[in-house]
């Protein structure tokens, strides 16, 4: 699958997310999950990476999702309903060290269960912030999405805030390292929810893997 979109399925794609978008639950056990009936895209990141800016963003909501200058605000799995035909899914930040070490380890239990066990869920949207690039814990998820074999590309958030040639290092390393990984697509997605930049263009992505 390439990035490449028809005017079609770009207009098709803005569409839908400008339409009705809706909080559904929050779930912190796997026994509380929505029926699955359509198919689910999940968001993941360390804790501040821009995940709720991305999304309130990609739906031309202001608060969506609730964002927060404390990381290890989302702490469950939170479900949106797109347009009555997918599910958006806000995983719990990772790898913000002021969490106790119980909450991180039930965090840690819901992610990995969540992620070996939900047949609709079609890809994970893994941020990373333009301005640090790939970290440890990024590499702990990506392992993650490996063994499970469910398929994740990354998205780099924030890069308004880097240089171009930064960037463009940034995009190369990135892309050699998910060479080595057996479930990664290995294009690389730019956005900023602050400029706008990359907005329709994940839009489209994510209604191409959706219906895939």
């Amino acid at each position: 699958m390439t990035d490449e979109c028809t005017k079609e399925e770009t207009d098709a794609a803005r569409k839908l997310f400008a339409g009705q978008c809706d909080f559904v639950m929050g779930v912190a056990a796997l026994d509380q999950l929505p029926p699955g009936d359509r198919a689910e895209i999940a968001f993941a990141g360390r804790s501040n990476v821009g995940k709720s800016s991305l999304l309130n963003a990609l739906t031309g909501r202001k608060a969506l999702a609730r964002t927060s200058h404390t990381p290890g605000r989302t702490q469950q799995l939170n479900y949106f309903d797109l347009g009555g035909r997918f599910y958006m899914v806000d995983m719990p930040g990772y790898g913000y060290a002021k969490v106790s070490k119980s909450q991180k380890k039930e965090w840690d239990r819901l992610i990995r269960d969540y992620l070996r066990g939900r047949a609709t869920l079609r890809c994970v949207f893994i941020l990373i912030d333009a301005r640090h690039g790939i970290k440890e814990n990024d590499r702990d998820i990506m392992k993650m999405l490996d063994e499970a074999a469910v398929s994740y590309r990354i998205i780099l958030t924030k890069t308004d805030k880097v240089k171009r040639d930064a960037l463009a290092h940034t995009i190369a390393a990135t892309e050699s390292l998910l060479k080595k990984h057996p479930a990664a697509f290995t294009a690389i997605m730019t956005t900023s929810a602050q400029a706008g930049e990359g907005l329709l263009a994940l839009q489209a992505a994510f209604c191409r893997i959706a219906e895939s």
